[in-house]
């Protein structure tokens, strides 16, 4: 073993231990690996950036940008509405419709987005049948995840492939768009069929406390939002006195949500506890209609028939409530919203939080954020607009569908011929994957799909920043000799094994790393390795990679997935219900995919 060997392991294993204990933003590894990899001479400075301009990078920054031209034309909500009705009354039928068309639409946009659009559209149809929401939201996530699977550019470590396939020097012959659908339809297929026969026993039916998104309590205290109720302060009331000091929310269970004065004509739309009340102020107050007038009775307040001062500002065109999930890399995880300013930046009151199993309608600004808590805020919706549209990683994921919303359906024809023609180059033409993908994006912006800053809003510049880190630690392994250090060391361990056998290590061990590390992580540092071990076992190398591609989806055992992450408080899901339903899925991937390469690949 050479010293630049021990420096790339040393390196691969510094950022294994960043990426498990999550010390710093996966991104700020990303950009770790291209200051530290070029400063200890195991790659060029050019090629330590070179993963900013890969195939790989421009091709993931031109989907997301035609997803997002597709949803800002409505085109997906015209999808996900009529799969809903089809639906019926049938649990199977719902499940089957509703997983399968996001697992279709996942080959052609982020999982993570195609789940988050069918998210609100299935919670309410577990509502209104009666069905619990845990059995549908989590065969909707695992086959999220599968339908990368369907083509070259459904997921990130299958775009990726193709800058990876470096053997000796010299490039591999790239793959196809479709190379891979056989494999894909058949997973996705079997993972229907598995949720249909079986998702009974292995999903959880939550009755009451973790049931259709939120929890039945919740629930309850969203209905009891609603309504806004509007009180004036009376000349002779002895103030002026913040709210902190007359403790509303806590005594009463109600929120003031804003305060004006019809004299001064001054409006203060979002209320802190630091706020004065004075005489003559005209308070807009939330909560259940008892309490607010035990509120009006014991402060001496007067309870108005309807809202007067107010009613413009909270009219429904205007504002309302909405439910929002805390995303998986949200800045707001770890945090309490008093820590984050969350009022102050985003100009929106926080009515309620879901965290666990517990709600929290009083002291909620000190209540410390996870993954997958449920926010109940209120607001006007232009500014939900914008916290939506905010530069991603996502803060929040919106499970309430937004009123108001500018969409431009008018454009729908022109999103769809964009993506038509950007998919008619990858298949029928030699173009290359960026600039084919990237002539769809183009042409979005260029025909007012998409302005040019929504475009740089829908990108997810974390993943790009994260690739372009990893791509150059790719390089190294493979350059200093490290891939192939390893790879005889593993394949004397294992011995002579036939070609789908190694695959079937190649497999097993991918779906492991793509547990512990990201799935674009385990890709780039596996590709080379499993190469080199298929060249050592006379097996093809690039049917190596494309297992490690493939198998880089089957991640279904724990919550870590970006779409598992998502679902998981909104279905009411514990890592246990990961570990039983995800652990069938992952040996039913197992199988399904060595299969389909035995049989139909050819790969004995």
């Amino acid at each position: 073993m050479t010293a630049d060997m021990v420096l790339t392991l040393a390196v691969l294993a510094f950022a294994i231990v960043l990426f498990v204990f999550e010390w710093v933003r996966v991104d700020v590894v990303g950009i770790i690996m291209m200051v530290l990899l070029p400063l200890m001479g195991l790659v060029t400075p050019q090629q330590a950036f070179s993963g900013l301009s890969s195939n790989a990078v421009v091709s993931i920054i031109a989907v997301i940008i035609i997803g997002a031209g597709l949803d800002k034309t409505g085109v997906m909500n015209k999808v996900a509405t009529p799969i809903i009705k089809l639906g019926g009354k049938s649990e199977r039928r719902v499940m089957a419709l509703v997983a399968g068309t996001v697992g279709v639409i996942s080959s052609m946009m982020q999982n993570i987005g195609a789940a988050a659009l069918f998210l609100p559209a299935t919670q309410r149809v577990a509502k209104r049948l009666g069905i619990p929401v845990s059995r549908l939201l989590m065969p909707m996530g695992f086959c999220a995840i599968i339908g990368g699977t369907l083509t070259l550019v459904g997921a990130s470590p299958t775009i990726l492939l193709n800058d990876l396939l470096v053997l000796e020097g010299k490039k591999l012959e790239p793959f196809g768009l479709f190379t891979q659908t056989p494999i894909g339809v058949c997973l996705l297929s079997s993972a229907l069929l598995y949720f249909a026969l079986f998702g009974k026993y292995v999903l959880p039916a939550s009755s009451g406390e973790a049931d259709v998104g939120i929890t039945a309590r919740l629930l309850e205290v969203y209905s009891v939002f609603e309504q806004p109720y509007e009180v004036e302060v009376p000349d002779d009331f002895p103030g002026p006195k913040t709210l902190e000091e007359l403790d509303i929310r806590r005594n009463y269970l109600v929120t003031v949500v804003a305060v004006g004065n019809p004299k001064t004509k001054k409006m203060r739309r979002v209320v802190q506890k630091g706020e004065s009340i004075s005489p003559g102020d005209v308070l807009v107050v939330m909560g259940k209609r008892e309490r607010v007038e035990k509120l009006a009775e014991d402060m001496g307040w007067r309870l108005k028939p309807s809202l007067d001062f107010f009613a413009d500002e909270f009219a429904r065109t205007n504002s309302g409530v909405v439910e929002t999930v805390v995303s998986p890399r949200s800045e707001l995880v770890g945090k309490t919203l008093e820590e984050a300013k969350f009022q102050n930046r985003f100009r929106v009151n926080p009515l309620a939080i879901n965290t666990g199993d517990r709600i929290y309608v009083t002291g909620i600004n000190h209540v410390r954020l996870k993954t997958g808590d449920v926010i109940l805020l209120e607001g006007p919706w232009e500014r939900f607009h914008r916290i939506r549209n905010m530069p991603q990683p996502r803060i929040l994921t919106f499970a309430t569908p937004l009123e108001g919303e500018i969409l431009r359906p008018e454009k729908a024809k022109y999103a769809i011929f964009w993506l038509a023609l950007a998919l008619s180059l990858v298949i029928f033409t030699k173009i290359r994957l960026s600039v084919a993908l990237m002539t769809g994006a183009l042409g979005m912006i260029i025909t007012g799909v998409l302005s040019i800053d929504e475009a740089y809003q829908s990108v997810d510049w974390m993943t790009v920043f994260l690739l372009g880190g990893l791509i150059p630690l790719g390089i190294a392994f493979e350059q200093t000799g490290t891939a192939a250090y390893i790879a005889r060391k593993v394949m004397d361990m294992v011995g002579q094994v036939p070609p789908i056998g190694l695959l079937t290590v190649v497999a097993v061990m991918t779906s492991f790393f793509t547990l512990v590390i990201s799935n674009v992580g385990a890709t780039v540092l596996l590709v080379p390795l499993c190469m080199n071990m298929a060249v050592m076992a006379g097996a093809d190398p690039r049917m190596a990679a494309l297992v490690v591609g493939i198998s880089a989806s089957n991640t279904f055992v724990l919550p870590t997935h970006q779409v598992n992450a998502l679902i998981m408080r909104p279905g009411g899901y514990r890592t246990i219900d990961y570990a039983k339903a995800g652990g069938i899925m992952t040996l039913i991937f197992l199988v399904v995919e060595l299969s389909i390469i035995y049989f139909f690949y050819g790969v004995s």
